[in-house]
């Protein structure tokens, strides 16, 4: 299961393949209550469809319709603030006051949307700056502490699993657990020494483990943007990974 992130960005990419115009438009500040939280991002290609979202719904009806009577033009990028009077609020259904602002740019470089894909695809934290006077983007390697930042006229998104979840155990309700957190950019790793278990476990875009999990806790140095489940029910494994990872940060 991909990310909501990739799946925007993998929708983006495929859309500009097919000669399609793509405009991308991401939360960069949000005050009082929001649907979404800033860095969710929308994608609407020139006729209207869509990926990812910004709102409950009424943003994004507004953005399709300017797209499509071709009054929201992107040439270069923009920033624009939804919810600032009290009926604005209410006609776009943001809730308790709720005010967004949102970037929008025109996808106009393919080989650099293509290349942080593929960064992202190899579970790599990826930072990429956007000059909003010029357009100009650039890639750069991220860490666990980066945040998306918008301030003097440049964006920095931050893609890519920012988060661990070490999971111990690779049967059946571990699966689950590793779609879920796949789905919230979690870079999952998954520890299971019994063969039986292992063997079967398929979840895509997973590390899997056959070491001992004590010694993996170990090895991975956890801190604190990384999270230990344990769930075989079985002390050897469990205890002692748990063990081990209260010793963390």
């Amino acid at each position: 299961m991909d990310s909501v992130d990739l799946q925007v960005l993998k929708t983006s990419l495929d859309w500009r393949t097919s000669g399609h115009d793509v405009i991308l438009g991401t939360i960069v500040q949000t005050w009082g209550s929001s649907p979404r939280p800033p860095g969710a991002m929308l994608a609407i290609r020139d006729d209207g469809l869509v990926a990812g979202s910004i709102s409950g719904g009424c943003i994004e009806d507004d953005m399709i319709n300017k797209v499509r009577d071709k009054s929201l033009e992107v040439d270069k990028p923009s920033v624009v603030t939804y919810g600032i009077s009290k009926e604005e609020a209410n006609r776009f259904g943001l809730p308790c006051g709720g005010t967004l602002q949102v970037v929008l740019e025109k996808i106009n470089n393919d080989a650099i949307f293509a290349e942080l894909l593929r960064r992202v695809e190899a579970h790599e934290l990826v930072c990429r700056e956007l000059l909003i006077e010029s357009g100009e983007v650039t890639l750069s390697s991220g860490n666990s502490s980066d945040e998306l930042q918008y301030q003097d006229g440049i964006l920095k998104c931050v893609y890519g699993p920012r988060w661990r979840l070490i999971l111990i155990g690779a049967g059946q309700l571990s699966t689950y657990v590793a779609q879920m957190a796949k789905a919230l950019d979690y870079h999952v790793i998954v520890c299971d020494p019994r063969e039986e278990y292992a063997e079967t476990w398929s979840v895509p875009g997973t590390v899997l483990s056959r070491e001992m999990p004590d010694d993996l806790v170990v090895s991975l140095q956890l801190d604190a943007h990384s999270a230990l489940v344990a769930v075989t029910h079985d002390p050897k494994l469990d205890d002692l990974a748990l063990l081990e990872g209260l010793k963390s940060p």
